[in-house]
């Protein structure tokens, strides 16, 4: 279950992310507290992953979601660069995130 945690508070990282964006765009309540929630999903879920991995596993994982997932999201919303060498990192930082997760076992 604890996996599973982590998967949900990488993606609620990655929204948080985006809606940072979206607050400096338009700086309003609605989009502060968007964000405020996506940031404390992620936090939440996070710690109760850690409830069952260890600390340096679950944070590397659940920054790796966050920042590949953030550059993904970036690219498909915000029209940012898709040039091969950015995919080449971000495909790196995800096959370590997996790597973690093969060897955290």
């Amino acid at each position: 279950m604890s996996w599973i945690y982590l998967i949900i508070a990488g993606i609620f990282e990655m929204f948080g992310v985006v809606l940072i964006n979206t607050f400096n765009q338009n700086k309003n309540a609605k989009n502060l507290l968007l964000m405020g929630t996506g940031f404390g999903l992620s936090f939440l879920f996070l710690t109760l992953a850690m409830n069952g991995l260890p600390m340096g596993t679950a944070y590397a994982v659940w920054t790796g979601i966050g920042a590949a997932g953030g550059a993904i999201l970036s690219m498909m919303l915000y029209n940012e660069s898709k040039d091969w060498k950015r995919l080449v990192c971000i495909g790196l930082v995800l096959s370590a995130t997996i790597g973690l997760k093969l060897v955290g076992e």
